[in-house]
């Protein structure tokens, strides 16, 4: 390995550059891992055409999903984390303190002297390898690492980002139990994975919805175990309530899970395909735009509105625990991998606009 790393630096709007940093030294409390594959979100599409603000707003390597082999590594980190050198592991997006009363407690999500995190972290902080788009990633003390099984390829071993949102909004916020009707709105990376933990959680019923343009992606769901598929645009558009209570006979949704992009409707349709005292758990980023609420809806039907944010330690294990089970066929999700220096068309292909790919899942490998 040489002095310098190569990394993908967002600086601005669909403005990706290839620059070189100085290799972080590693002292006894830190580390170094060599990315294997970095899977692109839909939030870092987002960030990438400058609909969401990029963390400081300042320049910086993008990627929170990343993980690969523990390059180097301090002993006290190697003691903290048990892990060595040839290792591989995941890594989460927080970099918690460790040390608060949040912390402590197990709510390290609501850290609140965290200021660091994988993919959203400037430049400007040294050592500047924050983020999973980079042939390394620099392991601060705060990291929170997951050992992951060596075998699997690389592009299935990058999911535990979205498969541990599908366990974690689905199961552990959605709480689906056995038999249970379960509705989510979106099938991107999260609405596949979330059937698959649905399916895991033993629902009884599950529903997809999702564009014409997303037929792919429907098909795929059905592998994955969903009873029915809604496509809600197009010349053959379906109600997505009106179809929910079609195929419940009235019943409605036990648990609606609320995954789309930027988009407001599929919440009221949320809120109205839930059954009365039902939880509706709400995902999909709109922007940081006002979005109409029918609190009345929320009121008269007794639902449980659930914000989820992000993923947990818990979400993660018993993803990554799925993965390694091979129980589902989740190669089947990963459609394309790009190098380093086509972070920018990576981006451009998960969000559609490369004529004739049909993305779904997309990673980047910057040492291939």
């Amino acid at each position: 390995m040489g002095e310098t790393v190569r990394a993908a630096v967002q600086v601005g709007p669909r403005q990706i550059e290839i620059r070189e940093f100085p290799r972080p030294k590693i002292g006894p409390d830190d580390g170094l891992l060599r990315v294997e594959a970095n899977g692109i979100c839909g939030s870092d599409v987002e960030m990438y055409k400058g609909h969401m603000r990029m963390g400081s707003g300042k320049p910086l390597v993008p990627g929170h999903e990343p993980m690969g082999i523990i390059e180097e590594i301090g002993e006290r980190a190697a003691a903290r984390w048990g892990v060595r050198p040839g290792d591989r592991v995941a890594l989460e997006v927080i970099v918690p303190c460790r040390n608060c009363h949040n912390c402590l407690i197990g709510r390290y999500q609501s850290c609140p002297n965290r200021t660091l995190g994988h993919g959203v972290t400037g430049i400007d902080v040294e050592p500047s390898l924050w983020g999973g788009l980079a042939e390394y990633l620099y392991l601060s003390p705060g990291a929170v690492l997951h050992r992951i099984d060596a075998s699997l390829p690389a592009e299935v071993a990058s999911m535990f980002n979205p498969l541990g949102a599908g366990v974690r909004w689905a199961c552990h916020l959605g709480g689906i139990q056995l038999g249970d009707t379960v509705l989510v709105l979106g099938a991107g990376q999260r609405g596949l994975a979330s059937v698959i933990a649905a399916r895991a959680a033993g629902a009884g019923t599950v529903i997809v919805t999702g564009l014409e343009a997303d037929r792919h992606k429907l098909a795929l769901a059905r592998e994955f175990g969903a009873d029915h598929t809604i496509v809600v645009d197009g010349d053959e558009a379906e109600d997505t309530v009106e179809r929910v209570r079609e195929i419940t006979s009235g019943a409605m949704a036990d648990v609606v899970l609320e995954l789309t992009p930027m988009a407001a409707k599929p919440i009221t349709d949320a809120l109205l395909a839930a059954r009365h005292g039902g939880r509706v758990v709400l995902a999909g980023l709109k922007g940081d735009r006002e979005v109409p609420v029918r609190t009345d809806l929320v009121i008269n039907r007794a639902l449980t509105l659930v914000g989820a944010f992000g993923v947990d330690a818990r979400a993660y294990a018993e993803a990554i625990a799925i993965i390694e089970s091979g129980r589902f066929p989740l190669e089947k999700m990963h459609t394309h991998s790009f190098g380093l220096d086509e972070t920018a068309l990576a981006m451009e292909t998960l969000a559609g606009e490369v004529p004739g790919e049909a993305a779904i899942h997309v990673s980047v490998h910057p040492n291939s």
